[in-house]
């Protein structure tokens, strides 16, 4: 059964267009380089440009906690120093359903 992931994240003042830029040349190309990635789609809004949504769809959970490997140390310290606050936590990094739309 594939597993969706839905990750907000929302850009600190004045650096919308970089954290994009990051999250279009090295989240999604390492996401959809991944293992187990069935679909990577991000985001932006048109009424809030500092606002991001990420829709991953992975054929397991177990792939989907596989895919931060592929995101090195220093990519992550750097999408931290972008984003206005830490994503909601969950099992993985974010939350995450299963096809039925069970949250886990």
């Amino acid at each position: 059964m594939s597993v969706a992931y839905v990750g907000q994240s929302q850009a600190k003042d004045g650096e919308s267009e970089n954290l994009r830029k990051f999250l279009v040349s090295v989240v999604s190309p390492a996401v959809r380089a991944s293992a187990g990635c069935e679909s990577c789609l991000v985001l932006q809004s048109e009424t809030d440009p500092s606002k991001f949504i990420a829709i991953e769809i992975w054929a397991s959970l177990e792939a989907h906690r596989a895919s931060i490997k592929n995101i090195p140390a220093a990519s992550i310290a750097t999408f931290m120093q972008l984003v206005a606050a830490a994503p909601p936590s969950c099992p993985v990094h974010g939350f995450c359903r299963d096809a039925t739309g069970r949250i886990f």
